[in-house]
């Protein structure tokens, strides 16, 4: 019967993990980690039996993916495309003084619509460093108000 050896785990691992590059969509890397992971307790235990080696590969596998989705994935996920509704509301901080004759730029902690840093208009004078909140859209420009 066929017992694959640590070497053989870690080749097959890597090969998943190159596969990634080919079929992007963060599977592969994490079932190829597993499989590494594999070849390294192998190269520990030699005497591990290879329905152990395949129970820890696949338990290993779904640890990982489900950790991928479940804390990694949703911090990845950006707000590009989301409505212009979603936005107003949030809080920025000011980077240059604005007059209700100039505009000036505010910064978000967090990407909006795919921007940290974005042109704004004020109907009042607001100084830099101010923290503001967005009332409005209006083309590629936000328009803001002093956060009392």
């Amino acid at each position: 019967m066929f017992k694959p050896e640590w070497w053989q785990w870690v080749v097959f691992g890597l090969l998943l993990m190159t596969a990634e590059m080919l079929l992007p969509a963060l599977l592969l890397i994490w079932i190829g980690l597993a499989a590494a992971v594999v070849g390294l307790v192998l190269l520990a235990w030699p005497e591990l039996a290879l329905a152990s080696q395949i129970f820890i590969w696949a338990g290993l596998s779904v640890a990982l993916l489900v950790f991928w989705f479940r804390f990694l994935k949703p911090r990845t996920v950006s707000t590009v495309g989301s409505s212009a509704a979603s936005v107003v509301g949030e809080v920025g901080v000011l980077v240059n003084e604005l007059t209700p004759h100039n505009r000036g730029q505010v910064r978000f902690q967090k990407p909006l619509l795919g921007a940290d840093c974005w042109e704004c208009y004020a109907d009042s004078m607001i100084e830099a460093g101010e923290r503001v909140r967005v009332v409005a859209i209006e083309g590629n420009y936000v328009k803001v108000e002093k956060v009392r």
